[in-house]
Parts: C-alpha cells; sequence; structure tokens
C-alpha cells in the first residue's frame, strides 16, 4: 500500500511537472454576444430550449491566456459570466490561491466586457490589487464612473494603461499588444488584441463595426498571425426583428465569408467567428448556417479550445 502511495505522489509530481514544461495557450471561455444564451427576456425558439436544455446554453465571448511554467493567468475581457469563467480556468489551469489573475485585458465599455469586474470587489472576492488593463478613456470611466471607482477606490484592482499599438510584456514568453478598431464607442476607445508566444499568435476581435471601416485592411493582420478570433455577432441581415440592424452595425459572418472568399485555404483555416448573438444560427452545430461556414473553410469558436502559443 505503501509503494503505491509513492506510486501515485511521484505520478502527481511527473505530471506537475509536464505542466511546468508546457508552453502557453490561449482557451476560449465564451463565444456568445454580451447578453449570453439564453438571452434575457428572450422568449423565442432561439432562446426556448437553451432555457431548459443547459448543453445549449453559451457564456459571453472571453478569452483566456495561460502559461503553466510560470502559473499565470490572465483574462481578456470581464463579462457577466466571470463566476462560470473563472470556475472554468480554475479546472483548465489549477492555482491555489483566488482569484489568482495575474491580469484583465478590456476590449472597451459595452456591458458584455467589463462588467463581471463586479466580483472582484467587497461583496463577492474582495480581492486586493488585480492589474486591469485598459485605453484611457476605458481606464478614466472606471475611475470616475460608481460603482467601478469603488474597486479603484479600495484597491480590488490596479488601473494599468494600454495605447493603441504598444505590447504589453506579460513574461519573458508572452506580448499583448491592442489596436485600435471602429466600433460604438459611448463610452470608452473599442480594441483588439494581438496575443503572441514563443511559436504563434492569436488576435481577437470581438466587436467591429465593419471591416471597410477599418484603416487596416484585416487581410494584412490575418496574414500576419496563426489564429483569428473575429466578429461573428450576427449570420446575416435581418436577423434581429423589432429593431433596425444598422443600430447595432457588425460585419454579418456571410459578409465576411464573401470579403474573405479568395483567401487561401490555409489563410480561411485561421478563422474562428465568436461574439455570436443569440439569434445567430450559426450557434447550433446542426444548423445550415454552421455547415455553410464550414464548407467555406472557416470555423466557429468553441469553449473549452485551447490554441497553444
Amino acid at each position: 500500500m505503501f509503494s503505491l502511495f509513492i506510486a501515485l505522489v511521484s505520478l502527481f509530481d511527473f505530471s506537475s511537472e509536464i505542466m511546468r514544461d508546457a508552453g502557453p495557450f490561449v482557451v476560449v471561455l465564451g463565444v456568445a454576444q454580451d447578453g449570453g444564451v439564453p438571452h434575457a427576456g428572450c422568449a423565442s425558439e432561439c432562446c426556448r430550449e437553451a432555457w431548459t436544455n443547459s448543453a445549449l446554453r453559451r457564456r459571453v465571448s472571453c478569452l483566456a491566456i495561460v502559461d503553466p511554467k510560470t502559473s499565470e493567468r490572465w483574462m481578456i475581457d470581464a463579462t457577466p459570466d466571470f463566476p462560470a469563467q473563472l470556475r472554468a480556468l480554475d479546472e483548465i489551469a489549477p492555482i491555489k490561491n483566488q482569484p489568482a489573475l495575474t491580469g484583465i485585458f478590456l476590449t472597451h465599455g459595452h456591458i458584455g466586457h467589463y462588467t463581471g469586474l463586479m466580483h472582484l470587489g467587497r461583496e463577492v472576492i474582495g480581492a486586493r490589487d488585480v492589474p486591469v488593463y485598459a485605453m484611457p478613456r476605458m481606464m478614466e470611466f472606471l475611475s470616475i464612473s460608481g460603482p467601478w471607482d469603488q474597486l479603484v477606490r479600495l484597491r480590488n484592482i490596479i488601473l494599468q494603461p494600454l495605447h493603441d499599438g504598444v505590447a504589453v510584456k506579460l513574461n519573458e514568453r508572452i506580448s499583448v499588444q491592442p489596436f485600435l478598431v471602429p466600433h460604438r464607442d459611448e463610452y470608452s476607445e473599442t480594441v483588439g488584441f494581438r496575443i503572441s508566444g514563443p511559436q504563434r499568435a492569436v488576435i481577437f476581435i470581438p466587436d467591429i463595426d465593419k471591416w471597410e471601416k477599418w484603416t487596416i485592411r484585416i487581410e494584412d493582420v490575418l496574414s500576419k498571425v496563426d489564429r483569428a478570433y473575429l466578429d461573428g455577432t450576427f449570420y446575416a441581415d435581418g436577423e434581429v426583428t423589432g429593431r433596425a440592424m444598422s443600430e447595432i452595425p457588425h460585419p454579418f459572418i456571410v459578409e465576411s465569408m464573401q470579403r474573405f472568399s479568395t483567401l487561401p485555404k490555409v489563410e480561411k483555416e485561421k478563422i474562428r467567428f465568436i461574439h455570436l448573438n443569440h439569434t445567430n444560427p450559426a450557434l447550433r452545430d446542426d444548423s445550415e448556417a454552421a455547415r455553410r461556414i464550414k464548407d467555406a473553410g472557416f470555423d466557429i469558436a468553441k469553449e473549452g479550445e485551447r490554441f497553444e502559443l
């Protein structure tokens, strides 16, 4: 019995050593638009089954960056699903302390991308000095607007400035670079992020108005990375009823597929559509929309998928 115990301990130590030697990676913690799936107040078919079938529920779009060697973990965006996403991260890359986040990077000031910060406050975790990286307007918004300013005053979070095009070196193996994109910037700028590791790089653009409004060609950005998580909020025009979709501009997936249709196969395979609205039929793996996306050479982000850096 004692020899079995020693063997199990040795195996655990060996597994831990393997984890420490593993390379950094990005993991998807959520794929849905700000309201998640099912959506509040939605009784339509797109949500009806998800209310009763947990397998159809989707968390709000979020990535995590993990470096097993240094036991460091970062989140990109703090969503309304922060509790479940932190728990998922704990299962993927366990750390003893809580919240054990080396930092949080914010894309912008819409509710699906920063309101999860509330869980770091005194009412929940009561975190201490969690670095939150944000652009200038986003930093100002958090500093002067209640209840977020309390997180700053109580030092639950420590705001760290981001600047367009300036990379933040996370450690010897990983860096994160923000870049401005056009979006509805009522409260803050909007950025995407380039995440660079020892061997590969990823971009994350969950929100942008239209590719044509950007002064940078998305194709040029794609050519310099190995994986691209791109805004796939809506599949096609007319998807949302009762309001003008021009009020909530995003590149429809059908538009993106048309734009990228002449790209080489290897470039198309980099693209994963993310930030899907509850109305987006591509959320269902068995839908015609999902089939068309995959037949065209692209794919849809899945919760839990990893990409080695």
